[in-house]
This record gives structure tokens, sequence and C-alpha cells, in this order.
């Protein structure tokens, strides 16, 4: 029920999720009215599809405390997220209120043993493919530990996505230099280098090498990641209108956009955002994916196609397995006992 349009996007969007993955059924939680009239346009979709009825849906604007306390139990948010805890979704997909749906994602699923903080991870275009971020958004400020866990966490969603045995993983930084940084990015850097972690260690990149794709997991904490994100996709939006302008401005322009179109038409599909829709939440005991708010039904489909991708691969079993071996490393080596017989 979130989103700017609600069912009018996701049903749609599920629609063409479910002619890519035949096999699967979908869950909708919400206005079983509005749901059903939709899923009467796709029947494909509804010979597959179950819709469990709630009046209460979480709005876009309400504080992540308010809707725990409103939708406890009763809003088509929780009884999705629930709907993973119970084992009746193997994944749980919204357009809704971010930090509503991380808060009842936290209190629902719980935190992965040995993981302190949760993050949003998201699939970024690059000129080699595609690299995961994270964080972008849920941890601000995170340390050092902190930062190893995202490392980890990142690692194996982009084993689960995009097949690497072992994908590369850099610490962003304001330089590749050990001495540049802050402490808590200088340390995580030193675990990372020294500890023999399940992971490939690039070292530092900076701002340039996530479009570069450097590497294939760039770890950050949350307000950095954030305004990188917000800063690309305004970047590229910019980009098109100047293109589109130019393009525009004279009769000889006109004609050689005309002629260059099929170079313009895959550029654009290279960059369309729908295309890479999609933050997971990482460090849950379960797949919560966020689609963007404002996206359509292409965009809610990749969003949903990540989601069952990282359900098939066992992403919270990765996870789990990998962060254990991290914190083994992490544990201080036994303290041998001092007998009689030795002083």
């Amino acid at each position: 029920m979130g989103g700017d349009r609600g069912p009018e996007i996701v049903i749609p969007g599920a629609a063409l999720a479910a002619e890519r993955h035949p096999g699967f059924k979908f869950l909708f939680f919400g206005d079983e009215a509005r749901i059903n009239a939709l899923l009467t346009r796709h029947p494909k979709l509804k010979a597959v599809a179950s819709v469990r009825h709630t009046d209460i849906a979480i709005g876009m604007d309400d504080k992540p405390s308010q809707a725990l306390r409103r939708g406890r139990g009763k809003s088509s948010m929780w009884l999705a997220i629930d709907a993973v805890k119970t084992g009746q979704a193997h994944a749980a997909v919204s357009a809704g209120n971010t930090g509503a749906l991380m808060a009842m994602a936290r209190f629902v699923l719980k935190m992965v043993p040995g993981i302190e903080r949760p993050a949003i991870a998201a699939m970024w275009p690059t000129l080699r493919g595609e690299s995961v971020v994270l964080d972008v958004g849920a941890t601000v400020g995170a340390d050092a530990r902190q930062l190893l866990e995202f490392a980890v966490m990142g690692e194996a969603m982009a084993r689960s996505l995009t097949g690497l045995a072992k994908p590369t993983v850099g610490l962003l930084n304001i330089g590749v230099e050990e001495l540049k940084g802050n402490e808590h990015v200088k340390e995580a850097g030193r675990l990372l280098r020294e500890l023999d972690l399940p992971l490939h260690y690039h070292g530092f990149v900076e701002g340039d090498d996530i479009g570069k794709g450097t590497v294939d997991v760039v770890v950050t904490e949350g307000f950095t990641g954030n305004v990188a994100l917000k800063a690309a996709e305004g970047t590229a939006n910019q980009v098109t209108i100047f293109l589109r302008s130019a393009l525009k401005s004279t009769v000889l322009s006109m004609i050689g956009a005309f002629l260059a179109q099929g170079a313009f038409t895959a550029l654009k599909n290279r960059l369309d955002p729908r295309k890479h829709n999609g933050g997971v939440f990482l460090g849950l005991n379960g797949i919560v994916v966020k689609s963007h708010g404002g996206t359509d039904a292409l965009g809610f489909a990749t969003a949903i196609d990540m989601a069952i991708e990282m359900a098939n691969n066992g992403l919270v079993q990765k996870i789990a397995e990998d962060v254990s071996k991290v914190h083994a490393l992490l544990q201080p080596p036994p303290t041998p006992e001092v007998s009689e017989s030795t002083v």
C-alpha cells in the first residue's frame, strides 16, 4: 500500500516479476477490494496470488515510532514482514516509508547474531556492470567494527546477485593512502588488511571509483553513502537534461540526434534507475527490500527480482556464517594458565 501510487504500481510490477520467475507465488497485504480489482487485469498473476486484507497502511510521512505504535500487528507493512518471520514468504518487498519499514523489520525479524547495526545496500551501475554499495542510509557514523560487518554483508550480497566466487571489497575514503581518513575508516582498513577474512579486500577507494567499478563492493557509513547516492542520481538527471537541451539547440544538432537515436536509447537504458531499483536491508534475520517510492511497475519488478535472487541464493545464511567467522577472528587469544611449576 506504500509508495506514491500504492497497488497501482505494485500489482503491475508483480505481474512483470511473475512472468520472469514462473513458479513463484505472491502474497499481498492491504485493501482487498482495491488489490483484487487490479489483479483482474493480470490473470496470470492472479492465479498465483493471495490477498490478506487490512484497513491499516503506514503513511509515507509517519515517523517510525508512530508507525510502530499504530501499525503493530495489523498494518500491511507489519504483516508483510511478519510473513517472512513465520515462513509464509521468503522475502518482503515494499515501496513504503523507509524509516517505518526499517523499524518494523528490526523489531519483527531481529538482527543476525553478531551484527550490531543494519545497512541498506544498493546496486550501482558502473563501467564494468554493477557494484554493491552500502550503507546508503541506515547507520550514520558507523564505527570500525560496524564497517567491517558491512564489508562482510556486502560481499555476501555480491556473491548472491553476481555469481562471483570472491568479489573485491573496497572501503570508501578521501584517498587511497593508508594514512588518510578518519580514525574509524583507518581502523576498519587495518582490520580488513590484517584479518584472515573470507573476502578479497582491495583497499581504500575514492568517490570516482564507484562509477568506474573499481571494486565489486563499496563500503561506507550511512551519511556518506546516502549523499553519494543522491549526488549520483542528481548528476545523471542533470546530464540527461543538458544533453536533451543541447540536442535541440540547432537544426544540425537535431539531425545528429536523429541519426544517433540508437546510441542515445542504449545510454538511457544503461542509466535507467528503474533497472537498479531496490535497497536491501542487510543484517536482519530475513530478506526485506525497499523499492523507491516514486518508481513505476518496471522499477518495482526489479526490486522483486532482487528479493528472489537473494532468497534463492541463501543470503541470510551466507551472512550469518561469514559474520560468525569474523567474530571468531576478533576474539582475543586465550590467556595460558600459569601453574606453580612454571613460576
